[in-house]
């Protein structure tokens, strides 16, 4: 079994935090995250997985929105029906374009992640998966990413913003780097401190 899981305390209980790989169109969850660009128009990768699966209304939902706001900046997220995808919702959240690290790109990470979960507990959803933001062609290095998503995944839980997040991974090599960012974040934990989400080293 190639999943990960981990227990997080909350005020509600315990959360739990996944890392699998799977085919986040296909997941049955209150939301699914997408890696959108800034217009919401749809693209590679997770982006165009996600449309192709939740049929042509998505496209000009994203649409309505840019029109009522403007293009989203990287580490905003905003919220749409899921349509014909077994999410109910699709969170569509702006990653950062990896430009070496120096351009605030683990913040803009960080928000991406933490703006989704805010979102979703706001709609009252408990379950949302997530892809690798930015991991893509975005050019994120993974083993600097996992850290931080994770750790915003824990805070999330925590927080009780949601009660279940889980990470739904294409292919074992990004399975295996994910793999060392959780253990180490087990560790941590185990051991009764924060989780280091490795920004002062990006």
């Amino acid at each position: 079994m190639d999943d990960l899981s981990l227990s997080i305390s909350a005020p509600s209980g315990h959360g739990l935090l996944v890392v699998s790989i799977g085919d986040l169109a296909a997941t049955a969850t209150d939301a699914v995250v997408n890696a959108a660009n800034a217009e919401l128009r749809g693209g590679g990768g997770v982006d165009g997985a996600l449309h192709r699966a939740a049929g042509p209304m998505l496209l000009p939902a994203g649409r309505d929105i840019v029109a009522r706001r403007g293009p989203l900046s990287a580490g905003e997220a905003v919220i749409t029906p899921g349509f014909n995808l077994p999410a109910r919702h699709v969170i569509h959240a702006v990653g950062p374009i990896w430009r070496g690290g120096m351009h605030g790109e683990p913040q803009e990470l960080a928000a991406a992640h933490a703006n989704s979960l805010r979102l979703a507990a706001e709609h009252g959803l408990v379950r949302v998966a997530f892809p690798a933001i930015s991991c893509g062609s975005y050019g994120y290095p993974p083993e600097l990413a996992a850290p931080i998503a994770l750790a915003e995944a824990v805070r999330g839980l925590r927080a009780g913003l949601v009660r279940e997040m889980r990470f739904v991974l294409h292919g074992q090599a990004m399975l295996a780097v994910w793999r060392v960012a959780f253990q180490a974040l087990a560790g941590q934990l185990a051991r009764g401190h924060a989780p280091d989400d490795g920004q002062t080293n990006a």
